[in-house]
């Protein structure tokens, strides 16, 4: 019998084979500028390309919600949201994990009764509702689930899919941990691959930054947070300031903050009213003003610089001198 050199006892197992690496096959500088690459194409323009993957995130009872069901009507419809217009409609997959049926179908009811488009065609949008289910909807951060939402865009023909929200959509999903996130951020990207456009709402912190590990932000195309005004009362409703904390290929006036409102139309549907934030803030600042609060007050609580808040002032006591 050979000698081994091993103990009584034990005998050799050869060693398995090793996995054979990834062939990998990187592209010259030259090659890629001769590349027939197709255009970048947006589903929201200047927000949401298509292949692409957008957050959007605030705090409780801002209006998450509300924005993304009148994204998906203008994806749909080829409408505009906010002050984003979409360029030809596109199908989309909504998938809802918390919100109660009833409510849903009314949100949807009343904003497209205030839309100023024709609704989506009959199979444009579609929805996935946990409160439709008998068993809720399975989580996202299982594979299983990943591979039957697959099937389900590929049976629907969907382009954009709308995750809302991640909190209850991924159950088990540790969202500080950013290993858990590194698992469904595959998946995200692989739907990007497949030229799916993506967004994902979310839920801010009580700091005001989105909830959990910053790594979920590093793949993202757009990151949008709305966050509620200095002036906010909750008679208001959905009122908030949107702002572009991430947005690739975006800049100048399209990259600017603004405010937005929800309103109610005579017909008793909801539409959006926006404005630059700019000019918000100075509106605001002219009404405190107005009220008899300092310079330096209003500064702070509009964050206008003092100088600008100055100028205004005069501006207010010349148009005063020739009443």
């Amino acid at each position: 019998m050979p000698d081994t050199g091993l103990p009584p006892g034990f005998i050799e197992v050869p060693a398995a084979d090793a996995p054979e690496p990834p062939r990998l096959r990187s592209v010259t500088a030259a090659e890629l500028l001769m590349m027939n690459l197709p255009p970048r194409e947006y589903a929201l323009e200047p927000v949401l390309p298509c292949p692409g993957l957008v957050m959007i995130y605030a705090k409780r009872g801002l209006g998450k919600t509300f924005t993304a069901l009148s994204i998906a009507l203008a994806v749909a419809s080829g409408g505009a949201a906010l002050k984003w217009r979409a360029p030809a409609p596109k199908r989309v997959l909504y998938v809802d994990g918390e919100m109660p049926a009833a409510q849903l179908q009314e949100r949807l009811a009343r904003l497209i009764r205030g839309a100023s488009t024709h609704p989506p065609g009959a199979d444009f949008l579609r929805f996935l509702a946990a409160d439709l289910a008998p068993e809720g909807l399975p989580s996202i951060a299982r594979p299983e689930t990943q591979r039957a939402l697959e099937a389900e865009m590929t049976a629907t023909g969907a382009e954009v899919v709308i995750l809302d929200n991640i909190s209850t959509l991924a159950a088990g999903l540790r969202e500080n941990e950013a290993d858990d996130w590194g698992d469904l951020q595959a998946w995200l990207l692989r739907l990007r691959r497949l030229g799916k456009g993506v967004i994902l709402i979310h839920h801010a912190a009580k700091g005001g930054q989105q909830r959990g590990t910053s790594r979920r932000e590093d793949a993202l195309d757009t990151v949008i947070a709305l966050r509620r005004p200095a002036d906010y009362v909750p008679t208001r409703g959905a009122a908030f300031e949107v702002h572009l904390e991430k947005a690739r290929g975006v800049t100048g006036a399209d990259a600017a903050p603004f405010a937005a409102e929800l309103v109610e139309t005579p017909d008793s549907g909801l539409t959006w009213a926006w404005r630059d934030l700019a000019d918000e803030q100075r509106a605001r600042a002219a009404e405190l003003l107005a009220a008899g609060m300092s310079i330096r007050d209003v500064a702070e609580e509009t964050g206008l610089s003092r100088s600008a808040v100055h100028r205004l002032k005069q501006a207010q006591g010349a148009a005063h001198g020739r009443a």
